[in-house]
């Protein structure tokens, strides 16, 4: 897949999650899952092919960065353009740019490592610091988010992204060593 439909793919996802971020299933013991995170956790494979993209091209970790100041920005654009509260603005574009900042150069630092070990190494730093800092940053202070409110968001986001970026990982782990079989085989 090509970098520039990978960074199409990553922004788009991005943008929806932040549009849903508000809206919250109550998961009972396993906490509030904002609606976002659904959409959101697909993103940490998809940055994750941006990696792989970028490495095999021999550029790197600039063209990872770029894409997230581009989701970063387009975040700005259709929080401006949708009304959304600032306080998820905000919360957003530091928690893309810290957490997914951290991510690549965890990622990239690992790039000897098979890829499971660098995706799933990049994500156990960068998902919970994404779901805490956009947690905090988005709810804090605000009326009926308390510190256990808080608690229950985080768990409940930090459940569903790793179940769904690990079985993303496995997934495209198997599909690598089903393709390279094959081309053995050919």
């Amino acid at each position: 897949m090509s970098f520039i439909l990978i960074t199409i793919a990553y922004v788009a996802i991005v943008a929806v999650s932040n549009l849903l971020v508000d809206k919250f299933i109550d998961l009972g013991a396993f906490g509030l899952l904002s609606a976002g995170t659904i959409t959101f956790g697909i993103t940490f494979t998809i940055r994750d092919l941006a990696h792989q993209a970028s490495v095999r091209a021999g550029l790197g970790r600039q063209p990872v960065f770029l894409m997230i100041g581009i989701a970063a920005l387009v975040n700005v654009a259709v929080a401006m353009a949708t009304n959304t509260p600032a306080r998820f603005l905000v919360a957003s574009f530091l928690a893309i740019l810290i957490s997914e900042g951290i991510d690549t150069e965890i990622y990239h630092r690992l790039r000897t490592r098979s890829w499971l070990v660098r995706v799933l190494s990049s994500n156990a730093v960068s998902v919970p610091l994404d779901s805490s800092i956009f947690t905090i940053v988005a709810f804090f202070g605000v009326a009926g988010y308390d510190a256990i409110t808080m608690l229950q968001i985080v768990q409940a986001d930090l459940i569903f992204k790793f179940l769904v970026g690990t079985i993303l990982a496995f997934i495209k782990t198997a599909w690598n060593r089903r393709n390279d079989r094959a081309s053995l085989t050919a």
